[in-house]
């Protein structure tokens, strides 16, 4: 996991140890890295590979196929999941892990936008497993 300096995270360990729990089951055993960063690289990111002008949470950026390899990268704005965290009523740990979850499943290669409920029925499966709260997809569709 690669953070961004600067950052407070006390709940790290935390973080890590679900990303452990994640490349194993989710990604099975697949390789996978997570920038922890704030809302301006976000933004930044966000505008050069989507051509949008904000910040957003989470982005994913798939590997190339390759049997066994890695499966990419995701970045997650801290600053977000604090922000997202408050509104929703947990912790930060809760909500950065919501947000590492919803990218591995991107990097998996489901699309919420396009996969008729498919990742949104897998992130709810994994969440309960994982005793998260309520994941993005579930968010936006109340």
């Amino acid at each position: 996991m690669v953070v961004r300096q600067g950052l407070r995270m006390p709940w790290r360990g935390q973080v890590d140890a679900f990303a452990g729990q994640v490349q194993r089951r989710v990604a099975r055993g697949r390789k996978f890295s997570v920038l922890l960063t704030d809302d301006a690289e976000l933004r930044r990111l966000n505008r050069q590979f989507r051509a949008k002008n904000t910040p957003t949470d989470v982005l994913s950026f798939p590997a190339a196929p390759a049997p066994g390899g890695p499966l990419g990268d995701i970045a997650i704005s801290v600053e977000r999941a604090r922000a997202q965290a408050r509104a929703f009523g947990h912790s930060v740990a809760s909500e950065v892990s919501i947000l590492l979850l919803h990218g591995v499943l991107h990097l998996t290669g489901m699309d919420h936008e396009t996969d008729g409920g498919e990742m949104r029925a897998a992130e709810s499966r994994w969440r309960k497993k994982f005793g998260l709260p309520n994941g993005l997809i579930e968010r936006v569709g109340a």
